[in-house]
C-alpha cells in the first residue's frame, strides 16, 4: 500500500510545482472552461498525489466577501419544518430559486417548540436572510435585520415596511371560504386557528386577542372571516374562536374537541389551515358527525392530502411563495445591495390563491 503524503499541500505549492500561476491552479476547479483538458487533468492528478482537494472555501468565501448560501429564518423547529406541508413546499421553492445559481440554503429555526437558545442569526454565515413567518416582535427578526444583510420577509410580519416582502392577502383570501358557509345557510359557527402570539396560548381567544396579536397571517385569517359573518348579520361577538400553538394532528383534534363540545350547537367550522381542519374531520368521524350532513368544514392552503380529500378550502402558493422570496433576495445578493440602501420603496409581491369547493360544505340541518 503507497504511503499516504502527509505534507500539507497548498495552491501554491501545487503551482510552483507545476510551474504554473496560483490563478492557473485555482481555475482547474472553479473555473475549467478556462484551461485545456490536458493541463486540467495534470494538475488535478498532482494536486491528488499530494492529497489536495481543492481551494479551501472559507478562505474563497474571505476573499470574495460572498458566503455562497442564504439563510432561511423558519417559526418552527427543523423536524416540524419537514413534517408541515406548506412549509416543505415554501422551502422547496426557495430550493427551486436557488437551483442554478451555485448558491446553498442554511436553515436557521427560530423554535417555536422549545425554550429559546442564543440566536443563530448572529453567527450565520450568508449572503442574506429569507425570514418565514415569524412574529412582528420575534427578537430573530431584529437580529436579521441587525446584519444589514439582503433580507426578504415572507408571510410574516407584514409590517416591515422597509424590507421586500413576498406573501397573500389573507384576510382577503379567506373570505370565499366564510362565504360558502354563509350562502350555505349557516349561522351558528365556529373557527379553528394557530397560534397568533410567539408566547404560547391556546383555548378561546377574543377580539383583544386579536387587536394584540404578533402574528399576523392568522390574525388576518381570523378577521377576514369575521369580515364576512359580520356583513352577514352575524353577530361576531358571538362568534368563538380556538387557538393551538402548536400545528400538528393530536393539537389539531383537541381543538376540534374543546370547541365542539363546548359549542354542541354548531354547525359549520371554519379553520384557518387545513391541518386545523384535518383534526375536525377526525373528530367528527369518532363521534359520528357525518361531514357535510351534519358538520360542515373549511380548511385553508390546499396541500395535496386535504385536495384528495375532498376538503372545502383556500389554495395558496406556497411553493410559488419559495420561489418569489428566493429570486427576490437572490437578486438584492447578485447586485450587492442591502436592504438598507436599496433605492425606491422595497418591493411588495402579492401573489394570488383560489377557492376550492370541495364537498365538505352543505346546508344545516337545523
Amino acid at each position: 500500500m503507497p504511503r499516504r503524503n502527509t505534507s500539507k499541500a497548498t495552491l501554491a505549492s501545487i503551482a510552483a510545482e507545476l510551474g504554473v500561476s496560483r490563478t492557473t491552479v485555482s481555475n482547474a476547479y472553479n473555473h475549467p472552461e478556462q484551461l485545456s483538458p490536458k493541463l486540467r487533468a495534470k494538475i488535478l492528478a498532482v494536486a491528488r498525489a499530494k492529497g489536495y482537494s481543492g481551494p479551501d472555501p472559507t478562505a474563497r468565501s474571505l476573499r470574495s466577501g460572498h458566503a455562497g448560501a442564504i439563510g432561511v429564518v423558519l417559526t418552527e423547529d427543523l423536524t416540524y419544518a419537514f413534517d408541515d406541508q406548506p412549509s416543505v413546499d415554501f422551502l422547496a421553492g426557495v430550493a427551486e430559486a436557488c437551483a442554478d445559481s451555485e448558491t446553498s440554503l442554511t436553515l436557521i429555526p427560530v423554535g417555536a417548540h422549545a425554550p429559546r437558545r442564543t440566536s443563530l442569526v448572529a453567527g450565520a454565515s450568508v449572503d442574506g436572510f429569507v425570514v418565514y413567518s415569524v412574529a412582528e416582535d420575534d427578537p430573530d427578526l431584529r437580529a436579521v435585520l441587525a446584519r444589514g444583510l439582503p433580507t426578504v420577509i415572507c408571510g410574516q410580519p407584514t409590517t416591515i415596511e422597509d424590507v421586500p416582502f413576498v406573501g397573500i392577502d389573507d384576510r382577503r383570501a379567506i373570505r370565499p371560504a366564510a362565504q360558502a358557509l354563509v350562502e350555505a345557510g349557516h349561522r351558528h359557527v365556529g373557527i379553528l386557528a394557530i397560534r397568533l402570539h410567539r408566547d404560547p396560548v391556546d383555548g378561546f381567544i377574543d377580539q383583544a386577542d386579536l387587536d394584540r396579536a404578533s402574528l399576523h397571517i392568522q390574525r388576518d385569517r381570523v378577521l377576514g372571516a369575521l369580515d364576512v359573518f359580520a356583513e352577514a348579520g352575524l353577530d361576531t361577538a358571538a362568534i368563538p374562536v380556538v387557538t393551538r400553538h402548536i400545528n400538528d394532528a393530536p393539537r389539531a383534534y383537541q381543538a376540534a374537541q374543546q370547541l365542539l363540545e363546548t359549542h354542541p350547537e354548531l354547525t359549520a367550522v371554519l379553520c384557518t389551515t387545513d391541518s386545523m381542519a384535518h383534526g375536525v374531520l377526525a373528530y367528527a368521524a369518532d363521534h359520528g358527525l357525518r361531514v357535510p350532513e351534519d358538520l360542515s368544514v373549511t380548511g385553508f392552503d390546499g396541500v395535496a392530502a386535504a385536495l384528495e380529500r375532498g376538503l372545502t378550502t383556500v389554495i395558496q402558493p406556497n411553493r410559488m411563495k419559495g420561489v418569489a422570496a428566493g429570486t427576490a433576495l437572490l437578486e438584492q445578493v447578485s447586485t450587492e445591495a442591502s436592504w438598507e440602501h436599496t433605492a425606491g420603496e422595497p418591493q411588495r409581491t402579492i401573489l394570488s390563491t383560489e377557492f376550492y369547493p370541495g364537498r365538505t360544505v352543505a346546508p344545516p340541518r337545523h
